[in-house]
């Protein structure tokens, strides 16, 4: 499931709009290889309820069950996320 540059833009305009610094693709999305069933996406500047709200936000856009994970504090999984994930923002 490979994001266009259309939906790209959607999610960096909806993340901006929740307060988001930072944002990255990671999961099975970013291999082509995979027929990934969801977008997995990590965020910075967005905690508590509002980043569900986001990522709730997100899936009725995209139409695409999605999974958002906070990038702070950071822990051995975050800095796994952000050394292989795409950054979208």
């Amino acid at each position: 499931m490979a994001l266009n540059q259309t939906e790209i833009k959607r999610i960096r305009e909806v993340a901006k709009a929740y307060g988001a610094t930072r944002v990255i693709l990671f999961g099975s999305a970013l291999d082509p290889a995979r027929k990934a069933r969801d977008l997995d996406l990590a965020f910075d500047g967005v905690s508590g309820w509002k980043l569900f709200e986001l990522g709730a936000k997100l899936e009725e856009l995209l139409q695409t069950p999605l999974d958002v994970v906070p990038l702070s504090p950071p822990t051995r999984f975050t800095e796994l996320v952000e050394a292989k994930g795409q950054i979208i923002l």
